[in-house]
């Protein structure tokens, strides 16, 4: 069972925005975003029939917008192409609302996400880096779904499903993310929460900086292949993704330590507690 729930953080004006990328001018921002071309592993681990590339035909920055656009046509052996980008090494964040405006492309065989890796992937590997999955929608399928991968003797990994209506509209995907727990929002609604707080075993992958990405898969073991009803070029519209992080007043020490510079200690960044209803649900990973 699923359910919506009315987000009950703190308003917005709360929210300090650390960082954000609106996709202006007519290229990527090479200080925030690199190209992943490319077939990956055995189809980025998931036998996913696309290549990656960094040309303008499968990625565009125009009239503000970021598009990530799938097409049927032949590259090195695949039979689709489309577009992967990450900030690692860039911009990468630990705790806070990470969000993005997406406009999904729909359709048999068609895997659009935005979603995170550690920091640390290139030296430990994945699923001992984490994984955070913001947001995955596949085939023509009303579910949105968002899930974590961690390593517990093992690849683990969990995660919940909302309904997402007006399909055709752009959507604010988010998740709240602290010390203690990582929510899941779509337009403002909490709709999953995970439990990651000391009491919880093997979560410590989710305590260090993380990095995003945007891809557009084309099939693979979770949405299966394009049919004779898939349309191509089918395109992932972004008009916007930051990140935003509260500073608590409550964690604000009585008698701040003075520096040399005169200047205070640092006070720890939060996000608001926010409570989200838990049941059980596992996907399939993407990466």
């Amino acid at each position: 069972m699923t359910a919506i729930l009315p987000f009950s953080g703190t308003c917005q004006q709360d929210w300090k925005e650390v960082w954000s990328d609106h996709f202006s001018g007519t290229s990527l921002n090479s200080k925030n975003w690199k190209f992943e071309t490319g077939t990956g592993e055995s189809g980025w681990g998931n036998n996913e029939l696309q290549y990656y590339t960094g040309e303008p035909s499968n990625l565009q920055v125009s009239a503000g917008e970021l598009r990530i656009i799938a097409r049927k046509e032949e590259k090195n052996g695949k039979q689709f192409t489309s577009a992967r980008i990450k900030s690692q090494g860039l911009q990468s964040f630990q705790y806070g609302r990470i969000e993005a405006s997406i406009k999904l492309p729909w359709g048999k065989g068609i895997w659009p996400a935005f979603w995170m890796l550690g920091q640390n992937h290139a030296k430990i590997g994945w699923p001992k880096c984490g994984e955070i999955d913001i947001m995955e929608h596949v085939n023509e399928l009303p579910e949105l779904n968002g899930t974590i991968h961690w390593d517990s003797s093992g690849r683990k990994y969990h995660g919940g499903t909302t309904v997402l209506a007006n399909r055709d509209l752009f959507h604010l995907y988010a998740v709240e993310w602290d010390e203690n727990k990582i929510v899941w929002t779509l337009d403002g609604n909490a709709y999953w929460k995970e439990d990651i707080s000391q009491k919880v075993p093997s979560r410590n992958e989710f305590h260090h900086p993380f990095y995003l990405l945007f891809n557009l898969a084309v099939g693979g073991d979770w949405p299966g292949s394009p049919d004779s009803t898939s349309i191509f070029p089918d395109t992932m519209h972004v008009d916007f993704v930051r990140v935003l992080q509260k500073e608590n007043p409550a964690q604000k020490p009585k008698n701040p330590v003075k520096k040399n510079n005169g200047g205070k200690q640092p006070i720890k960044k939060v996000v608001p507690k926010i409570e989200a209803i838990q049941n059980e649900q596992e996907f399939r990973r993407k990466h």
